[in-house]
């Protein structure tokens, strides 16, 4: 109504002060309604009102139309105001919630779609957005600790995604977890609540567990055969008689992407390797068909990572603010999202995760699988594939044994081309994964000198050797030579750890493109399955 006589009167006295009002008025109502609540609020509140006094108190004193009594002049002062205030609560909405912006994203528009990826790793997680034009844009983080569980990590979830001041304008969301967490949910023809606590990624399933893998698997070198792997799990369950009727198994990404969705469980060709899914048929093996205590709790289906399985529910709409719109993207593992983010193209490309675990993967033409060594291959689009395995060494060690201020310290004490003299393979607790799969191997961090730096050095040594002999295990088995190697995780910014590992390894390592998993979910969730190839 108010545009209408806006529009009746502007030719008669455009330059008048009521008459702009009213328009001003009817702009700025139209903008507000349109914003979402958590700038809509602020917005008003803190710029309207005094700019609101300043507005009305300026009238046009020639005009020879009956000027408006203050109470008009007042609300469209602060439908005004509240137009510029919308527009700076927007702009500055975009801030890093967390960190500091990346150059390619500091220019990024404050318009358009947004892609989120959400990583969960070890210790916490991390959502990162991608602007239409590929720039990084805000970043948040959730800490939950190592021993959490499903309840955490669903409150991790949506605190994360509240933290996004631009979520509303999300079109898509992937999720990447931990290889091989696996959990039991209950029945029913959505994503269902857990039935028993979650088994980890590093997760060592008895003898018993790990014989009938042995039984099942075409090979004992099959990635499935391995005493972490999920299909050891699904026996872990069925021999401590936890599984009732209508069980079903879901990964860790599987379950927090449902709890978006809403929908029935979805896991991808990533998560689902280790379970036994053959990833160049692209179907469940017969062996496992076969086997009724594993083909009962198979999900019912496997996407390619990045296809959509889903969309925002209204429920989730309405809790976190994403719009039903939004596509829900199958996700990968955590390793997997931190290679894509890492923005390798060649073959004989590696990536080294150093997070909480060391993680190693590389572009190869050729295939390698071998349980024994903890080494497995992801298939990679069409033609390549991502070979590699996961320690569980890493940065966890350090927090361990040092505490994070203290690594930082005391890296700028160490002289990275000097030998430590120190052999440790360091470990959190007994058993490891990869270049050694030894569920009973010990950590080595003895003798412990009483300098704090040079116990350090010696420790990222060791990691730097465990680094080297699974790039030199992988190409031993016909995988092709590594050329260079890009760094990801929170490791990356130790640059006297970088020294160290490019002395041992042998050959050029760098920081990755964007060092953060979450990146690489986003790209998967903006790009879908053609990142892959």
């Amino acid at each position: 109504a108010a545009s209408t006589v806006a529009q009746a009167h502007v030719a008669h006295d455009f330059q008048d002060l009521f008459f702009n009002r009213v328009v001003a008025m009817s702009l700025a109502a139209l903008h507000i309604v349109s914003r979402p609540p958590e700038v809509r609020g602020p917005a008003l509140l803190s710029a309207a009102v005094p700019t609101a006094f300043l507005v009305a108190s300026s009238a046009h004193p020639t005009s020879g139309i009956h000027r408006p009594r203050v109470g008009s002049k007042v609300v469209g002062g602060v439908l005004a105001a509240a137009l510029l205030a919308c527009t700076a609560a927007r702009r500055c909405g975009r801030r890093r919630v967390r960190g500091a912006r990346s150059a390619a994203g500091a220019g990024a528009s404050c318009g358009g779609e947004i892609f989120i990826g959400i990583d969960f790793g070890t210790s916490g997680c991390r959502a990162a957005c991608l602007e239409s034009d590929g720039s990084l844009g805000d970043e948040a983080s959730v800490a939950y600790g190592r021993d959490a569980g499903p309840k955490e990590w669903r409150k991790a979830l949506h605190e994360v995604l509240m933290q996004l001041p631009r979520r509303s304008a999300a079109a898509a969301v992937c999720i990447d977890g931990t290889s091989a967490t696996a959990l039991l949910v209950g029945p029913g023809p959505s994503v269902g609540e857990p039935l028993a606590p979650p088994l980890m990624y590093d997760y060592a399933c008895s003898r018993e567990a790990v014989e009938r893998c042995l039984a099942m698997v075409p090979s004992p070198a099959h990635v499935a055969a391995s005493p972490t792997s999920t299909l050891a799990k699904v026996w872990e369950w069925q021999l401590g008689g936890v599984v009732p009727a209508g069980a079903r198994l879901a990964h860790q990404a599987d379950w927090l992407a449902a709890l978006l969705h809403g929908g029935p469980l979805v896991t991808d060709y990533h998560n689902a390797l280790k379970l036994g899914y053959d990833i160049e048929a692209l179907q469940w093996p017969e062996w496992m068909l076969a086997e009724r205590a594993v083909a009962e709790l198979l999900p019912g289906r496997v996407a390619t990572p990045g296809e959509t399985v889903g969309h925002i529910s209204a429920e989730t709409s309405e809790r976190l603010g994403l719009p039903q719109s939004c596509r829900v993207a199958a996700g990968t593992t955590d390793s997997i999202a931190a290679f894509l983010a890492a923005g390798t193209v060649e073959v004989g490309d590696a990536v080294t995760s150093l997070g909480t675990t060391l993680a190693v993967k590389l572009r190869s033409l050729t295939r390698v699988e071998d349980a024994a060594s903890g080494i497995y291959s992801h298939r990679l689009g069409t033609a390549q594939w991502l070979v590699g395995g996961a320690s569980n060494s890493g940065g966890g060690v350090l927090r361990q044994q040092l505490g994070d201020e203290a690594v930082a310290q005391l890296s700028a004490r160490i002289d990275p081309e000097r030998d430590s003299g120190l052999d440790y393979y360091p470990l959190p607790r007994p058993g490891e994964r990869f270049p050694i799969c030894d569920a009973a191997l010990r950590p080595r961090l003895e003798p412990r000198p009483e300098d704090d730096a040079l116990f350090l050095h010696g420790m990222l040594e060791g990691m730097a050797r465990i680094e080297a002999k699974g790039y030199r295990r992988l190409e031993e088995l016909g995988a092709d030579p590594v050329r260079r190697v890009f760094t990801a995780g929170g490791g990356a910014k130790n640059e006297q750890w970088r020294r160290i590992r490019e002395r041992l390894v042998g050959v050029p390592v760098q920081a990755a493109a964007w060092t953060q998993a979450a990146c690489g979910s986003a790209l998967l969730a903006k790009e879908g399955p053609a990142l892959l190839g």
